[in-house]
């Protein structure tokens, strides 16, 4: 069984800026632990003879076509309050 110590915990916490309450420590550190374990009986598994999946659905190609829809962007246009033609004008930023 994995264990993540209560360190792990607070460790993450601060990584991903977030504020824990020792009750959510807790609760953290059981279901990390539970993970990490699902994931080494995963690691476990004879995987020798079976060929990699890079797409599960079989599709070849999942990307549609870009197309533009110049009357959405019209339509979007017209609620900008500051534009040039069909620039949206933005505040200078950079000197």
């Amino acid at each position: 069984m994995s264990n993540i110590s209560k360190k792990d915990i607070q460790h993450i916490a601060k990584l991903a800026r977030i504020e824990l309450i020792d009750k959510e420590e807790e609760k953290f550190q059981k279901d990390l632990s539970s993970i990490l374990d699902f994931v080494e009986k995963l690691n476990k598994v004879n995987t020798d003879n079976v060929d990699r999946l890079s797409q599960v659905t079989g599709l070849e190609n999942i990307v549609r076509e870009d197309k533009v829809n110049s009357k959405e962007k019209y339509e979007l246009l017209k609620q900008v309050p500051n534009k040039k033609g069909k620039y949206i004008k933005v505040p200078k930023i950079l000197e």
